[in-house]
């Protein structure tokens, strides 16, 4: 799921979809507008599950979409080839793939408590709570 804007008004930080594929947005390059056109945006954004550079170049009104983020929280059951967490909210039991993030990865065994993001309909886990 994602929401149209304008591509003038990304910032670096926010969420972007380019290629189809959700990506945060690491630099702006803003050009002033020419004597017969628009101004141009440069947007460079690496992909939250694949961590591919991309870049998009167009004029500041044109189109394009925002992934929406679901942020959930749950807590580990078991940990193998992929790392199964119980949903707090609706008691469902999730198959997430194990992070690539050696950090978060070592981090993860039974009975932690993680935070994980639903992203057009692709799950991954962002970080490890402390409770």
């Amino acid at each position: 799921m994602s929401r149209p804007a304008e591509l003038g008004s990304i910032k670096e930080g926010s969420n972007i979809v380019i290629d189809g594929e959700p990506c945060r947005v690491v630099e702006v390059e803003k050009s002033k507008t020419g004597k017969h056109g628009s101004a141009k945006v440069r947007v460079v954004a690496i992909g939250i599950f694949d961590g591919v550079k991309r870049n998009i170049v167009g004029p500041s009104d044109q189109r394009i979409e925002i992934p929406i983020i679901e942020k959930r929280s749950g807590e580990v059951v078991t940990v193998g080839e992929t790392v199964s967490v119980m949903d707090r909210e609706t008691l469902e039991i999730v198959e997430l793939p194990v992070p690539a993030e050696e950090e978060i990865r070592s981090r993860i065994e039974p009975g932690v408590n993680v935070e994980y993001w639903v992203v057009m309909g692709r799950r991954m886990i962002s970080y490890v709570r402390r409770e």
